[in-house]
C-alpha cells in the first residue's frame, strides 16, 4: 500500500543536520591513510568540499557526493534542495558541474508520484547548473534519502581550498544563516509557514552566480557551508591555514525568522554535535546566546565562507550588490589559532 505520509515523518533527521558528527568523522580519519598522487590535488589531508583530479595542465575534475534525508514535505523541493547542496560543493572549489548521478533510497510504499518528483526537482537544478542529471543508483530503505554524485571540471591553477587563507584576508558570507533554525520554528509552530518559504528560496539558491563573481578576484580561500555550521567550517578553514579567524557576531546575516526560533532557546541536534567539534578550538567573548545559535546552527545548501585580500573587499562588495547578490563582511584573517567570535 503506497504511503502519503509527509516526507519528514519519515525522517530522524533532515537535511545537513543528518551529517555524520564533525568530531567523530575527524576521529575516524585519524587512522586513514589518504592516497598518493601528484594529480591528486585536493583529497583528504586536508578534507574539503570535493576531491579534485588534475588531467592535464589545462584541465582538473571535481567531484563529490552528497546526500540526505528529507528537511521538507514538498518532494520537488526536497529534490532541488539536495541537488542544490551537491552542486554547491563543486561551485565552492572553483568548478563547473558536468554530470550528475542520483544516489536514492525510498520506501517501496512511498507513492511512485511522489518519487518521481524528488527526481524532477533535482534534474531542474541539475540543468540550471549547466549539468546532465544521467542516472544513478536507488535502493530500498525505511527512511527516504537523496542526493547527487557530481562531476565537474576545473583549471588546476583555479582550484579553491578551504586549507589556504592567509592573515589580513577580509572575511565574507555569501548566504544568510539560520535554515536548520527556520525549519524547527516552522515545525514547533513558532514562526509562520512564510519563513519556510524563505528558507526554502534561498536552499534553492545554486551558489553559481556567487562563485562566478569570486573567480575575478582569485580568492585565497573558499568552502561552503553546511551541517557543520558557521563556526564549525570556520574552524576548519583556521586548521587547514594555520591561521586565526575572527568573527563580528553582530555581522552575521540571518533568514527571517532564524533569531526569533533562537531566542526561544530552540536549538537542533546538529547544534551539539558542532559544538562538540568546535570545543576548545573557538572562543567567543561577551557574544549573545542567540547569535551562538545562529553560528552553530547546521545549514544545508549554504552560501560560501571567502577568505580574500583585505584590499579587494571594497571592489567584491560592489561587484556582488551589482549583480544583486547577497554579500556580508563578517570578519577577518590574523595570525594565530583557533576561530575567536566577538
Amino acid at each position: 500500500m503506497e504511503t502519503t505520509s509527509g516526507l519528514t515523518d519519515l525522517a530522524v533527521a533532515g537535511g545537513c543536520a543528518a551529517k555524520y558528527p564533525a568530531r567523530l568523522l575527524e576521529e575516524l580519519l585519524a587512522g586513514f591513510v589518504p592516497a598518493d598522487s601528484e594529480n591528486l590535488l585536493v583529497g583528504l589531508n586536508p578534507a574539503d568540499d570535493a576531491a579534485v583530479y588534475r588531467l592535464d595542465d589545462e584541465r582538473a575534475l571535481v567531484f563529490t557526493v552528497d546526500f540526505f534525508p528529507p528537511l521538507v514535505d514538498d518532494p520537488a523541493e526536497f529534490g532541488a534542495i539536495a541537488a542544490v547542496n551537491a552542486l554547491n560543493d563543486v561551485f565552492a572549489m572553483g568548478g563547473t558541474p558536468l554530470l550528475a548521478l542520483s544516489v536514492a533510497a525510498f520506501p517501496e510504499e512511498l507513492a511512485q508520484e511522489t518519487i518521481a518528483a524528488v527526481l524532477a526537482g533535482a534534474d531542474a537544478k541539475v540543468r540550471e547548473a549547466g549539468a546532465l542529471l544521467a542516472g544513478g543508483h536507488t535502493i530500498r530503505d525505511t527512511e527516504p534519502k537523496y542526493g547527487l554524485a557530481v562531476v565537474g571540471t576545473a583549471s588546476p591553477q583555479g582550484v579553491w581550498r578551504n586549507s589556504t587563507a592567509r592573515p589580513g584576508d577580509a572575511l565574507f558570507l555569501t548566504k544568510a544563516l539560520g535554515t536548520g533554525l527556520v525549519l524547527t520554528g516552522v515545525k514547533n509552530g513558532l514562526l509562520e509557514r512564510g519563513a519556510q518559504e524563505q528558507a526554502v528560496a534561498q536552499m534553492t539558491t545554486l551558489n553559481r552566480d556567487a562563485a562566478d563573481a569570486l573567480r575575478p578576484r582569485a580568492p585565497h580561500a573558499v568552502t561552503d557551508v553546511t551541517g557543520f555550521g558557521l563556526f564549525g567550517h570556520a574552524v576548519e578553514v583556521a586548521e587547514g591555514s594555520g591561521v586565526r579567524i575572527v568573527i563580528e557576531a553582530t555581522h552575521l546575516p540571518a533568514l527571517p525568522g532564524a533569531l526569533e526560533v533562537a531566542r526561544a532557546g530552540i536549538r537542533t541536534g546538529g547544534d551539539v554535535r558542532n559544538r562538540d567539534f568546535a570545543a576548545g578550538r573557538l572562543r567567543t567573548e561577551g557574544v549573545p546566546a542567540e547569535l551562538e545559535l545562529l553560528g552553530f546552527d547546521p545549514q544545508t545548501a549554504g552560501g560560501l565562507l571567502v577568505s580574500l585580500p583585505r584590499e579587494q573587499a571594497a571592489v567584491l562588495e560592489a561587484d556582488f550588490r551589482s549583480r544583486g547578490l547577497p554579500i556580508a563582511r563578517i570578519g577577518e584573517v590574523e595570525e594565530g589559532s583557533g576561530v575567536i567570535v566577538r
